[in-house]
């Protein structure tokens, strides 16, 4: 009986986490052809460093190539950039597959994901050459970075597992810390205290 009742909550466990994984890819999809669309059309409709006013003294549309990370640091370092990026992406997946059983984290995973893989696009596939490839970079708000669609996905995501972490929520959906495990189901005795 027992067997019969673990045999169930084993698959209800498997649907939840396949339709959780379905979701992040999902969302990942969107993050990364919605990102894509966005550079695509500003390259073929703009000069490298044309700026747009959107919101007077606000919000441009500024196009950039950024060879290096966030604020143009590290314009040397391309190549490590490119392989940092495909390691968090290849981990997040991992994530997705492995360790999600909640919503919340497979929209946070899923949107990272999306951010992070549109970045690999453009650092793989963009001039200069494989792995050395420049972001095409766009959204400008005043006294701040240029930026784009991809890095707002990253910050947003990121904002959202910094605060689940914060509320200790797990990748299971539970909260606090994970139960410990019984130490007499293995046959050792407590040790006393």
């Amino acid at each position: 009986m027992g067997t019969t009742v673990d045999a169930v909550q084993s698959g209800s466990t498997d649907a939840k986490a396949r339709k959780y994984v379905g979701l992040g890819l999902v969302l990942a999809l969107i993050a990364l052809v919605l990102d894509q669309s966005v550079k695509i059309i500003v390259e073929q409709n703009m000069r490298l460093g044309q700026s747009i006013e959107v919101i007077p003294g606000f919000f441009n549309i500024h196009y950039i190539l950024n060879p290096g990370a966030a604020f143009s640091i590290g314009e040397d370092f391309t190549i490590v950039f490119a392989i940092l990026q495909s390691a968090a992406a290849i981990y997040v997946i991992y994530l997705l597959f492995r360790k999600v059983l909640a919503r919340s984290w497979a929209i946070a995973l899923g949107c990272l994901l999306g951010g992070v893989l549109g970045n690999v696009v453009d650092r793989l596939f963009r001039e200069p050459g494989f792995g050395f490839g420049h972001v095409v970079d766009m959204l400008s708000v005043n006294h701040f970075a240029i930026f784009n669609v991809a890095d707002s996905f990253i910050v947003c995501s990121m904002i959202a597992v910094a605060y689940m972490l914060i509320r200790g929520r797990n990748l299971d959906g539970s909260i606090g810390d994970p139960p410990k495990k019984d130490q007499s189901d293995k046959g050792e005795a407590e040790p006393n205290a």
